[in-house]
């Protein structure tokens, strides 16, 4: 697993009493658990359409002003490659990756700033109620693993990094278009003939010119969570992004990317490459088509850099590592699971069980048996 760079909590102590304040989901403000002291996020719900776009090509020559870039310091897990930025009074720390005790040496990181983020919309106990009903729905699920969601094991609130970008693309295409007709076709079978319809296409030549802006194609920028994990929140409401503040972060960890720009577009590049195809067929038309070539030219490419929060639990079962995963706005929810095998065993036992009971019904039924 490529290393992960998350930055450490963001801390606001209280003006009342002096504890951390912590970005409160429910009522979009800054709480203080300790004296109950709250304050507001100054242009909270602005509006998400004033976010800055940033130049694709002067981030490439790393041409990017001074005020785009951060640097953190990070630690390592050497069980998952996780990278983990924590105070430096933390001499050991459980990774919240793969849930693995470890304590480890420092680095640093240079990236680019996030431009957006989405907050919270979930508090921690929903979002363990919603991975409660969860494992509560899994068939053959080991006990141990129902007993886990029962002691609502703490979960970690975490920002994942994703690349978003927008860009003009203008295609050529040179391809086939397909008319279907009917054939009538006589034949002989088992010595008599027939006659049959047969379906047909006529081919002719097309060619022609497509354009499409794509906004905001969204690319996640982290390798620290397994490919089918990552593939179930590929879809986020981004209308509702804040521009970025720490203020939001607050209680929370913000993960940094460890998916490169140039890396996140050549993704980002597959999605648009897949519509421009879908646009192309849609253009000739017909009832089939055929593509002989694309020639996309892109212009006018920017991205930003944004952060979209997740609930994560890992948790440990019989040496193997674990991850639930809950959207932070919708609560859906995602994750590894192991199976049981004695359940499974169960389960095929009493079917056949079952099954032989029916078959046995079914004879005596027919006079079969007596």
């Amino acid at each position: 697993m490529d290393p992960v760079a998350v930055q450490s909590e963001t801390r606001f102590p209280c003006p009342s009493c002096g504890s951390d304040l912590r970005f409160d989901p429910t009522k979009g403000e800054l709480h203080c658990d300790h004296c109950g002291h709250t304050e507001q996020i100054e242009g909270h719900e602005g509006p998400w359409s004033a976010l800055k776009e940033l130049d694709f090509e002067s981030a490439i020559a790393a041409a990017l002003p001074t005020a785009e870039i951060e640097e953190t310091r990070v630690m390592h897990c050497n069980s998952c490659g996780a990278e983990v930025e924590f105070d430096e009074s933390v001499h050991a720390k459980e990774c919240p990756y793969c849930a693995t005790p470890f304590v480890t040496g420092t680095g640093s990181n240079r990236q680019i700033k996030p431009r957006g983020v989405l907050p919270f919309g979930l508090t921690e106990t929903e979002a363990r109620g919603a991975v409660g009903d969860w494992l509560g729905s899994l068939w053959f699920a080991p006990n141990g693993l129902q007993e886990y969601a029962r002691k609502g094991r703490k979960m970690s609130g975490i920002y994942m990094p994703f690349w978003t970008f927008d860009a003009q693309t203008r295609s050529s295409y040179r391809g086939q278009r397909g008319t279907a007709y009917s054939e009538t076709q006589t034949v002989t079978v088992n010595g008599k003939r027939q006659t049959r319809t047969v379906r047909k296409i006529r081919w002719s030549p097309k060619s022609g010119r497509v354009a499409r802006f794509f906004d905001d194609v969204l690319v996640i920028a982290s390798t620290s969570l397994p490919v089918k994990i990552r593939g179930a929140f590929a879809t986020w409401d981004l209308s509702a992004l804040e521009p970025y503040r720490p203020d939001y972060l607050a209680g929370f960890r913000a993960e940094a990317y460890t998916v490169e720009l140039r890396e996140g577009f050549v993704q980002a590049r597959e999605y648009m490459d897949r519509v421009i195809e879908r646009d192309v067929r849609f253009d000739i038309g017909g009832d089939a088509q055929r593509i002989s070539s694309i020639e996309t030219d892109v212009s006018d490419i920017t991205f930003k850099h944004i952060l979209l929060p997740i609930w994560i639990a890992a948790y440990k079962y019989r040496g193997e590592s674990y991850r639930i995963i809950v959207n932070g706005r919708t609560g859906q929810v995602t994750g590894e699971r192991p199976w049981s095998v004695w359940k499974i065993a169960l389960a095929v036992a009493a079917g056949a069980i079952v099954a032989a009971g029916l078959g046995y019904l079914y004879a005596l039924n027919e006079g079969l048996v007596n």
